[in-house]
Formats: structure tokens, C-alpha cells, sequence
């Protein structure tokens, strides 16, 4: 019960950040204390919006059934660690302050051990000769 609640708010927070990346991209990064970077920028960061729409429909998908889906949990564990080296690289050579990347970096955190600690365990195969019959 609680990793399919997890993986819900998971699934609006991709939702959310895909629709604003998609109809707001520059409002969005002036908004979160970013510099605004030229127009042309909104066409990948568009790009970018279609993964996390994609990714947030997809966390409610899976709510339905994790046992079944641990392949896709693992998925968002190792894009929640990107995220994660990318916040703390950045952080650590001064590029950005830890006012803009501390909430995405904690958030990550947090997806990666609840993921990592309530994901279904994985189950060995069965015997190709139990197959077979």
C-alpha cells in the first residue's frame, strides 16, 4: 500500500514538472531562481517535458500492480540517482547555490531509499524444465 502511494506522488510530481516544463519552461526556471536561458532552449526542455509526462503516467501505471513492475522502480531509482550526482556535481563546483538544487536534491534522496526500501523483492526464475510442462 504505501509503495503504491509512493509511486503516485512520484507519478503527480513528474506530472507536474512535465506540464510546466512543457507550457512554461522560462517562467518555470525564472521562477526556481535560474538564469532564463535563450528561446531556442524551450524546444529541448519541451523534449524534456514529454519524459516526465511520460514517466508520471507510467508511476501510475505501475501503482496498479509493483509486483509486477520492478523493472520500471528501478528505472526511476537510477534516474532519481542522476538526478541526485547531477545536483550534488553542480552544487559542489559553485555552478548553482544549495537554494536551487537542496528541495530537487532532497527530493531524490527520499525517492531513492523509500523506492530502494519498499520495492518488491525480486523472485529467481523458474526452472526451464518447470517451463517446459
Amino acid at each position: 500500500m504505501k509503495l503504491r502511494v509512493l509511486l503516485r506522488v512520484i507519478g503527480v510530481v513528474q506530472l507536474i514538472l512535465g506540464a510546466l516544463y512543457l507550457f512554461i519552461p522560462m517562467q518555470l526556471l525564472a521562477l526556481m531562481g535560474h538564469s532564463v536561458p535563450a528561446a531556442d532552449l524551450a524546444y529541448p526542455l519541451g523534449m524534456l517535458a514529454a519524459r516526465f509526462l511520460a514517466y508520471g503516467v507510467g508511476m501510475f501505471y505501475i501503482a496498479r500492480a509493483p509486483e509486477k513492475e520492478r523493472f520500471w522502480i528501478d528505472n526511476m531509482i537510477f534516474i532519481q540517482a542522476v538526478d541526485l550526482a547531477v545536483g550534488v556535481y553542480y552544487t559542489a563546483t559553485g555552478v548553482v547555490g544549495l537554494e536551487l538544487s537542496g528541495l530537487p536534491m532532497f527530493n531524490a534522496t527520499l525517492f531513492i531509499l523509500l523506492l530502494s526500501l519498499w520495492r518488491p523483492r525480486s523472485t529467481p526464475a523458474p526452472a526451464l524444465a518447470a517451463e517446459v510442462r
